[in-house]
C-alpha cells in the first residue's frame, strides 16, 4: 500500500499518526473560527483585493515549500539526532520494542513542530505588514493560540498523551524548536516582503 511505499523510500514508519493528524486540524480550525474577530488592516477596507485560483495558487506554491524545508529538518534532527540519542542507536540498531518506541519519540517531536509552525504561520500571513509590530491579531485570537499551544504542548507530559501515542520528551529538544520557530517566522517574514514587492498583493 501508500504508507509501505512511504516507509521505503523516506522513512521506515509513519511520521505521525492519524489521530495526531486529526488533533493538529482541530486546533487548526478552532483558530480559523476565530479570525471574523481578528483585526483587518486599514489597507484592506481601503482597498479591497479579489481572489482567484491564479492568486492563491500562486501564494501556495511560493509559501509551501518554504514550510517543508523546516519539516525536512526537524525529520533529520529527529531521527539522525534526539531518538538515537534518547534509546543509545540508530532505528535499524534498535530491537522492534525499541524501534516502537523510536517511532513515538518521532511522532512528538514532529506532532509538536508542525503544531507551532502550523499555527504562527497564520499570525505570519494573516497581514501585508509586519506581524505581531505593526499588525497585531486580536485578542481572541491570541488567546485562542496560546490556549490551544499551551494545552497540546503541555499535554505530552500528562497521562493523556499515552492516549496520542504521544510520550515526553528532554527540555534540551526544546532548544531546538525554539531555533527552528525563529529561522521559520524570519525566513517566511523575508519571502513576504519579498513577494509583495514582486506581486504588488499577499492575496
Amino acid at each position: 500500500g501508500l504508507g509501505d511505499v512511504y516507509k521505503r523510500q523516506f522513512l521506515p514508519f509513519l511520521p505521525m499518526t492519524a489521530l495526531q493528524l486529526l488533533l493538529l486540524n482541530l486546533l487548526y480550525d478552532i483558530l480559523c473560527m476565530t479570525l471574523p474577530w481578528d483585526r483587518v488592516d486599514v489597507d484592506a477596507y481601503e482597498r479591497p483585493s479579489e481572489w482567484s485560483g491564479e492568486t492563491l495558487g500562486r501564494f501556495m506554491r511560493f509559501f509551501g515549500p518554504l514550510s517543508s524545508l523546516f519539516d525536512l529538518a526537524t525529520f533529520a534532527f529527529l531521527y539522525f539526532v534526539l531518538c538515537p540519542i534518547l534509546l543509545g542507536g540508530g532505528f535499524s540498531e534498535l530491537d522492534p520494542a525499541m524501534q516502537e518506541q523510536f517511532a513515538v519519540l518521532f511522532h512528538t517531536g514532529w506532532f509538536l513542530e508542525s503544531m507551532w509552525t502550523q499555527v504562527l504561520i497564520l499570525h505570519l500571513l494573516r497581514t501585508k505588514q509586519l506581524s505581531l509590530v505593526k499588525s497585531r491579531a486580536s485578542g481572541i485570537v491570541w488567546l485562542v493560540t496560546s490556549a490551544g499551544l499551551f494545552i497540546l504542548t503541555a499535554i505530552v507530559y500528562t497521562p493523556v498523551a499515552r492516549l496520542l501515542g504521544l510520550v515526553p520528551l528532554p527540555l534540551w529538544y526544546f532548544g531546538f524548536l525554539a531555533g527552528i520557530i525563529l529561522a521559520y517566522m524570519l525566513l517566511v517574514t523575508a519571502a513576504k516582503r519579498w513577494y509583495i514587492q514582486k506581486y504588488h498583493t499577499l492575496l
